[in-house]
């Protein structure tokens, strides 16, 4: 890095601590100038809560915290905004109905309070961040018509337009595809040269591995590594520091060949604007669904389950004709569930409980036996699939919106599992989930597959995308671009996939063989 040297941030000693939890436990974190640090470890080991203290949103019960040379403590957001602080956290915080030009430039907007709004002003200087991400967005529209990734792509330009010295990225690229991460990580290689410091948090080893000049690792709330050189680690090390033992490959078990259809679209057109969409999901098979940000990915499942209206094509339901009107039909009917990519907004309701989210998709069956519910009906019902999917919970009483990132995903699916389902949509199954529990997620897919179940898979994680399909759509503006066979073989099967997304032609097995396209980088 050619950035200013010395420590730009300094953690000693930070603990903090919530009701029958010890977040934090004496940790310790020191950050260069101009340097990228990683800061890794499991859901629930701290990550979110040390860049909360870091951020204001929290106080820490102890510890100091330094900012070149100088103690801090912030009451809130808005004074580590001020002393040069941005962050770009998991969960989203942009306004749905305001602009995209309103959301980058909110904290200007908000603190003339008074002044007159000059939309003018607003979408020149938002224009100027999204174009530093490479982003062809207008800044007139509003968020709420935005994709999960493109609003993740409008949180990172606002993180950047406050121009800070210290930038926290807390799973910046969860829901971006390679393509994205690469234009994310030149520039943030661009203000590191500048001398800004970054803080990047990510499950994403390859991505730390290929962008981090340092390393904190963080275990149960304690340091397993404290900020020590990337250099001379790799994959397995980092993993061992985070989990305490090496990394488990998910095994693909044996299965019968797939069956019959259970899922077909045969020349599909919906109002978000596919056409011509036609692909098959038999009983027993993992097919994957890749394409780049905007490609019409999710909008897709969205109109399957019948949350988005079909407008021309059928769709058939284990060889019958099928017209689904909602979520409920889907499920109730049709067997269908949908694990969405936003777990927060779409998945769980965060202020009930673990066991009133994991058996929401039973009410209506088990009312209909008794009438009303008790907690004792849908436990019966849901609490062995909770305990068969190890969420750890203190309690099935407790919100579910304190669970960490991969016990709340981990209650996202349970309650399509508990319900019974035959055809399952999984949209991003694990944007933002640690090692050990990807892995867990990936055996336990696969798993579903072996049992008959139909799985389509939506992802923006390549690597995750070879891993568990056994063939792959290619989706491309909102167009089928392609469908390749898998052979796990990465190189090969990323050659296959980007060819089918640039257009290039060429049988299946000429970009099967992967000549046509230089390989992408991949560790």
């Amino acid at each position: 890095m050619t950035g200013a040297s010395g420590p730009r941030l300094e953690l000693t000693g930070i603990s903090k601590s919530f009701p029958g939890v010890r977040a934090l436990d004496g940790v310790a974190l020191c950050v260069e100038a101009g340097s990228i640090h990683a800061l890794l470890g499991e859901n629930g080991a701290g990550k979110s809560t040390l860049i909360k203290i870091m951020t204001g949103v929290h106080r820490p019960d102890a510890g100091e915290m330094r900012l070149d040379g100088r103690p801090v403590r912030f009451a809130n957001p808005r004074e580590a905004i001020a002393a040069g602080v941005g962050v770009v956290h998991q969960e989203r915080n942009l306004i749905p109905r305001f602009s995209v030009g309103e959301n980058i430039l909110l904290d200007r907007i908000a603190a003339g309070t008074f002044a007159p709004i000059d939309y003018g002003a607003i979408e020149k200087e938002a224009q100027r961040w999204l174009r530093e991400l490479d982003l062809a967005i207008d800044p007139r529209e509003t968020v709420s018509r935005l994709s999960v990734a493109r609003m993740q792509l409008v949180e990172i330009a606002r993180a950047l337009s406050l121009q800070s010295r210290l930038l926290l990225m807390d799973e910046p690229t969860a829901s971006l595809t390679e393509h994205e991460a690469v234009a994310l990580f030149a520039l943030l290689r661009r203000l590191a040269g500048q001398g800004v410091s970054i803080v990047f948090v990510s499950h994403k080893l390859e991505e730390v591995l290929d962008i981090c000049d340092a390393v904190t690792v963080l275990r149960d709330g304690r340091n397993a590594c404290e900020s020590r050189p990337m250099s001379g680690l790799g994959r397995a090390d980092l993993v061992r520091l985070m989990i305490g033992r090496g990394e488990r490959i998910p095994a693909v078990p044996p299965r019968r060949p797939p069956g019959q259809p259970a899922l077909e679209l045969h020349g599909v057109a919906t109002a978000a604007g596919h056409r011509g969409i036609s692909l098959s999901v038999r009983h027993g098979e993992i097919v994957g669904l890749y394409g780049l940000v905007g490609a019409g990915r999710s909008e897709l499942a969205r109109a399957i389950i019948g949350r988005d209206r079909i407008t021309a094509g059928e769709v058939k339901i284990n060889g019958r004709t099928a017209r689904i009107g909602s979520v409920r039909e889907a499920l109730e009917r049709y067997r269908i569930g949908y694990v969405s990519e936003d777990r927060k907004q779409e998945g769980l309701i965060l202020a009930h409980s673990v066991l009133g989210n994991a058996g929401i998709t039973l009410w209506s069956t088990l009312a209909r036996g008794f009438g009303w519910l008790r907690d004792a009906t849908v436990s019966r019902a849901a609490l062995p699939v909770l305990r068969g999917l190890e969420v750890r919970t203190p309690s099935l009483r407790q919100p579910v919106g304190n669970l960490s990132g991969g016990n709340q995903q981990k209650v996202s699916l349970a309650k399509w599992l508990a319900a019974g389902v035959e055809i399952l949509i999984v949209d991003e199954p694990t944007v933002g989930i640690d090692v050990r529990t990807k892995a867990y997620f990936h055996e336990l897919i696969l798993g579903l597959a072996a049992e008959g179940k139909a799985v389509l898979v939506i992802s923006s994680d390549m690597p995750e995308i070879i891993t568990l399909a056994d063939r792959i759509v290619v989706i491309d503006d909102f167009r089928i671009a392609g469908d390749v066979a898998n052979d796990r073989d990465y190189d090969r099967m990323s050659h296959a996939i980007m060819e089918r997304i640039h257009g290039q032609t060429g049988s299946e097995d000429d970009t099967t063989k992967g000549q046509a396209v230089a390989p992408l980088h991949h560790h």
